[in-house]
C-alpha cells in the first residue's frame, strides 16, 4: 500500500483493515502516515493495550510524523470485543490528538476502528457529549474565526515546529522547555485559527507533570494573561482563552517575525 493515495472511507481499506486487524485477541494502535496528497508514506503499530495510555503519550505519535514529514494521520485500532462503537475514551482522545496536530499542521484525517466484521469512523462521526446526533468532523473545529495576518500565523506555527524538534533532538524537555511560553503560542495559534483549545488539551504538550501545569494555568489566569471560560457545548470542560490585550501583543511579536 505504500505510495498509493488512501481515502478513509474506501471500501477496500476497510476491508484490508478488518481482514489484518479485526480478529487480534489484545487491543492494538496503528497508525497510517500520509503526505500533503494523502498518499501513504508509512503504516506502523505503535501500541498493543489500551487505548487509554494514548492520551499520556501523544509525543511519541507527533514526532514520528515529523520525522516522517507527514501531513496526516489516520489513527486504527480494534476492539476485540467485537463492538465497533467508540468509546467515551476513544472520542476524546480523537479531540486531544486533533487540538494538538492542529497547532503543528499534522491532521487527523480519521480515527478508524475495527472488529472482525465493521468498521467505525471516528473522526467522521464524533457524538458529541449531551447530544445523540453524529457530527461531521469538521465539528471538532470552532467555526468562529478571528482576523490575523499571515505571517504572525506562520511564525508562530514555526516556533512550535521548533520547539517540538528541539525536543526530538535534544530531549529532557523539562529541563530545556518554557511551558508558560509553550502554553501562550499554542493558544494564540488555536486563536487565530478559530478554534478553541480546552485546559487538558493545552496542558499535555508541555512537557511537564499535568498537575504541575494546571497549577501554571492558574497562575496564568490569576494575572490575567489568560481567561477561564466554560466550555458552550460541555459544561463540564473549560476553555481557555488569551486576554484580548495579551492576544493583541502577541500578535505583533510574531509578525515581527520573532522567534
Amino acid at each position: 500500500m505504500r505510495g498509493a493515495r488512501i481515502d478513509p472511507l474506501d471500501p477496500k481499506l476497510r476491508q484490508y483493515l478488518i481482514a489484518s486487524m479485526g480478529a487480534l485477541p489484545d487491543e492494538r494502535l496503528r497508525l497510517l502516515f500520509l503526505d500533503g496528497a494523502r498518499h501513504l508514506i508509512a503504516d506502523e503499530e505503535v501500541q498493543n493495550g489500551s487505548l487509554a495510555q494514548l492520551a499520556l503519550y501523544p509525543r511519541t505519535i507527533f514526532r514520528r510524523a515529523l520525522e516522517l514529514n507527514a501531513a496526516g494521520i489516520i489513527l486504527v485500532h480494534n476492539h476485540p470485543s467485537g463492538d465497533p462503537a467508540p468509546s467515551a475514551e476513544d472520542i476524546e482522545v480523537t479531540r486531544k490528538l486533533d487540538l494538538i496536530g492542529r497547532s503543528l499542521d499534522v491532521e487527523i484525517v480519521d480515527h478508524i476502528i475495527v472488529t472482525s466484521a465493521y468498521a467505525h469512523h471516528v473522526a467522521s462521526k464524533v457524538v458529541l457529549r449531551g447530544t445523540a446526533k453524529p457530527e461531521p468532523a469538521s465539528m471538532l473545529r470552532s467555526p468562529e474565526r478571528r482576523e490575523v495576518s499571515a505571517a504572525a500565523l506562520a511564525n508562530a506555527r514555526k516556533v512550535a515546529h521548533r520547539r517540538l524538534l528541539r525536543q526530538q533532538l535534544i530531549g529532557a524537555p523539562e529541563l530545556f522547555g518554557d511551558p508558560a511560553w509553550e502554553m501562550l503560542v499554542d493558544l494564540f495559534i488555536h486563536e487565530c485559527e478559530g478554534k478553541d483549545l480546552s485546559i487538558g488539551a493545552l496542558c499535555v504538550p508541555v512537557g511537564i507533570p499535568m498537575s504541575s501545569a494546571l497549577r501554571l494555568v492558574q497562575k496564568l489566569c490569576v494575572a490575567g494573561i489568560v481567561r477561564r471560560i466554560h466550555d458552550p457545548v460541555d459544561g463540564r470542560r473549560s476553555i481557555i482563552r488569551l486576554d484580548p490585550v495579551v492576544a493583541h501583543r502577541l500578535r505583533a511579536y510574531f509578525e515581527a517575525d520573532a522567534e
